[in-house]
């Protein structure tokens, strides 16, 4: 029985060994092993049971001398010893043993100037199904000539840690070891644990290639391949307006930016399911079918029909699919040089303009600070709007120094005459709860943004001469009119729309401290024009 190296990692014996296997297969050996079952669609559902999301405080970075220097060590980046790292990782070899493996052996990057070749080993079929649907799949050439990985990847959620004997915080461990190119995966059965490894994996080794690294959705024009790029945390409407039916998607998630354009990391997609409508997301929608892997998603036991909007496993309910699944995919997922980049924020407090042009510093500074906010209500204790600042919009992915992302951020907008713009998708004619009557106001509607995006792909508010204001408190450079688009001017600025004008500015200045004060605290040492292109409360 062929075992493509297991005993060199110290898994012996194993039951069985299988190595990329059709989605046909996997489901089959998924089915067989009770570890899901078939919605109506042909789709497998698993249940990941105590973990529904990423366990944050369970990841670790391995600390040896080759890499102390380069990580940004803090509340993400928490280091691990080597000894501890290799003791874990013996203990979940010794659980493998004796039992059937699973092995995909995948690409990241899909430019082949930055192609890592990864193992993925895998304890269940779900996860090895789910993997396969997310990385990039090799031909059969390219997998006869596989050779030895780059990285190799262990996943094992059976295996559960013993915080008292094994250091760690909980069952569930997430450990990176850059330097030997090893990770583990133990404790913990949700998916996504082992897509964000990879990408944390390839935010360290891209930037030494002289590649910037991105936590964006990408999409392109079919004839010119202009291209653009969305960067956004969850809940600014990333996913819903980079799949633009008039344009071609390049990727959901996790992207390169190199001399020679963008490049998708993945070769799928991972979409949230929660309250997902056929009408609203048509291609997720239909893409949810044979090969596609499903957590925890509520299905009836009889007709196996799923119910999205049914939360009871999981607010956090996902689907991994091929990004061939989406009818106009780019394939290969590769697209030009960046046109135009998009930050998506979606802002509760309800005063930032929907949409500002950025000059290069204030870029780098959104870049950096990555801002968005929770809404006031939904979370008990919550009675206003919780600020969140997420460094790169992607800080629990991202090793190195947040300095080193955007300073190539910056050189890239300087020589390639990239724009950026700053879109607001949450509210901007009152906080989300009005804090003296706790009603709710509405946010911004899609087709306004979707209209004001259309205009920045297009270079609209440039050709066709729009006038810009300066906002004061935010520093930022706001268009006064939206060209060739039925949107009101005076939602342009969100103070027009307060009713009560110095409560607007209350808030502005008050949101503006907030900025100032992640900034001051997080990056002390970033330059001086990039910490004068942020608010000036």
């Amino acid at each position: 029985m062929e075992t493509y190296g297991l005993e060199k990692l110290g898994i012996l014996n194993a039951k069985a060994v299988y190595r990329n296997l059709t989605p046909a297969v996997l489901t089959e050996k998924a089915l067989q092993r009770g570890e899901g079952e078939l919605m109506d669609t042909g789709a497998l559902v698993v249940k990941t049971g105590k973990y529904t999301g990423r366990s944050a405080q369970d990841k670790f970075i391995v600390d040896t001398p080759a890499v102390h220097d380069k990580i940004a060590w803090g509340k993400v980046n928490v280091p691990v010893s080597r000894e501890k790292f290799n003791a874990i990782k013996a203990k979940i070899c010794a659980y493998l043993q004796g039992r059937e493996i699973f092995i995909f052996d995948g690409m990241a990057g899909a430019d082949p100037a930055c192609t890592q070749k990864f193992r993925i080993i895998n304890e269940l079929a779900s996860q090895n199904l789910f993997i396969r649907d997310l990385l990039i799949r090799p031909t059969d050439e390219e997998l006869a000539a596989f050779g030895d990985p780059d990285y190799t990847l262990i996943a094992a959620p059976g295996f559960k840690c013993d915080p008292e004997i094994d250091g760690t915080r909980s069952e569930a461990a997430i450990m990176i070891d850059y330097e030997a190119h090893m990770i583990i995966i133990c404790g913990s059965q949700y998916a996504g644990e082992i897509k964000k490894s990879v990408f944390s994996t390839m935010n360290f080794i891209l930037p030494q290639q002289g590649v910037l690294p991105m936590h964006c959705s990408c999409n392109m024009d079919p004839e010119t391949k202009e291209t653009a790029v969305f960067f956004g945390l969850s809940g600014t409407g990333k996913t819903t307006l980079s799949a633009d039916p008039k344009r071609m998607l390049i990727g959901d998630d996790e992207h390169g930016w190199s001399d020679h354009g963008v490049f998708n990391i993945e070769g799928g997609c991972y979409a949230k399911c929660i309250d997902l409508v056929e009408e609203e997301q048509p291609e997720i929608y239909h893409a949810i079918r044979f090969g596609a892997l499903v957590e925890n998603v509520v299905i009836d036991p009889e007709k196996r029909t799923p119910d999205y909007s049914d939360s009871t496993l999981a607010v956090n309910s996902r689907v991994g699919y091929p990004v061939e699944f989406i009818p106009n995919a780019a394939v290969p997922g590769v697209g030009g040089i960046p046109k135009v980049v998009i930050f998506l924020t979606c802002d509760s407090f309800g005063v930032l303009p929907p949409i500002s042009q950025l000059s290069k510093e204030a870029a780098m500074y959104q870049f950096v600070t990555g801002f968005t906010s929770k809404v006031a209500g939904t979370e008990i204790g919550v009675t206003e709007p919780v600020p969140t600042f997420s460094t790169l919009f992607g800080e629990p992915f991202m090793p190195l120094k947040a300095q080193v992302y955007a300073d190539m951020l910056g050189e890239r907008i300087e020589k390639y005459n990239t724009k950026v713009y700053l879109v607001n998708t949450g509210w901007v004619s009152g906080p989300a709860v009005d804090p003296k009557t706790g009603e709710k106001n509405k946010r911004m509607k899609l087709s306004y943004t979707r209209a004001m995006i259309t205009a920045a792909l297009n270079d609209a508010y440039a050709k066709e001469g729009v006038a810009f204001e300066h906002n004061d408190i935010f520093n930022l450079e706001v268009p006064t009119s939206v060209p060739g688009a039925d949107v009101p001017a005076e939602i342009m600025n969100p103070r027009n729309l307060w009713a009560d004008k110095a409560a607007y500015d209350e808030q502005a200045k008050k949101l503006a401290k907030m900025f100032q004060k992640n900034f001051e605290e997080k990056y002390p040492d970033m330059p001086e024009n990039v910490k004068n292109a942020g608010p000036k409360a």
